[in-house]
């Protein structure tokens, strides 16, 4: 079991079920990215994105260092390096799939556009 799969696996219920959602939306948005643990929680792409599951919802973050001042209202929150969509059931996350792929797509072509 990977560090990213006993995070999952430890969290309680709806989260772990968000949390697992989540993982395989953004590989099967981005085929091939990198997982690993940052920051203790998982992260996608060294940091590009991440997952970490709060008392009552999951936050999926992303990095926002490349994007417009128009793009970051696409986001919630106000953090200055990243920026999130909070999600607090299955619910919820089939209301904002289509939502989240958009972000992630659009943050990764950025981020892409960025490398030398």
């Amino acid at each position: 079991m990977s560090e990213v799969d006993d995070y999952i696996h430890k969290q309680p219920s709806p989260q772990r079920e968000v949390c697992r959602q989540l993982r395989g939306l953004i590989h099967e948005t981005l085929p091939g990215i990198s997982e690993g643990m940052k920051w203790g929680v998982p992260a996608f792409g060294n940091g590009m994105f991440y997952i970490v599951a709060l008392k009552d919802h999951v936050n999926v973050g992303f990095s926002i260092d490349t994007l417009t001042r128009e793009e970051l209202l696409l986001f919630d929150g106000g953090g200055k390096t990243t920026r999130h969509i909070r999600v607090a059931s299955l619910e919820e996350l089939d209301r904002a799939k289509a939502r989240i792929v958009r972000l992630l797509d659009l943050v990764w072509e950025r981020q892409v556009e960025q490398q030398p």
